[in-house]
């Protein structure tokens, strides 16, 4: 196993984000649905400053649950803004960050997905399944 393996080796690259001024919540919840993502980078001006993840917009709707209540979901989709539901100032790591260092933030804190940052520009985002699946190669 390689120890020092930076998280650019597993991390996705090509991060689909949401803009806070630009996009609203049925935004979030179609990138999320059509891109089949549990977590969405949130910028303002090219920068960092939140996330919300595919469990945040569950907690909010109720078509997964009871039959016709499309509408309901709508509307509390209308009500609320991405800054109402994002979690704020996300923990984030750097390119440098190795596998070994992610594995271990995942392990100790509450964290699924860490967005990868150079400066405030977020250049990739890794998850708890990018981790697992590096493991499994290394056996």
């Amino acid at each position: 196993m390689k120890k020092r393996e930076p998280v650019t080796h597993i991390m996705t690259k090509d991060v689909l984000t949401a803009d806070l001024s630009k996009d609203d919540l049925h935004s979030v919840k179609n990138l999320i649905d059509k891109n089949k993502l549990r977590h969405v980078p949130i910028t303002h001006n090219n920068k960092l400053v939140g996330i919300i993840s595919k469990t945040d917009i569950n907690r909010l709707t109720f078509s997964s649950l009871f039959e016709g209540q499309e509408q309901a979901d709508e509307a509390v989709l209308d009500m609320l803004k991405i800054e109402h539901v994002m979690s704020n100032n996300p923990k984030v790591i750097d390119t440098e960050t190795t596998i070994r260092d992610v594995a271990d933030i995942f392990a100790n804190e509450e964290f699924h997905s860490l967005p990868v940052v150079e400066g405030n520009n977020v250049v990739g985002i890794v998850t708890t399944t990018d981790v697992i699946r590096y493991m499994l190669e290394q056996y």
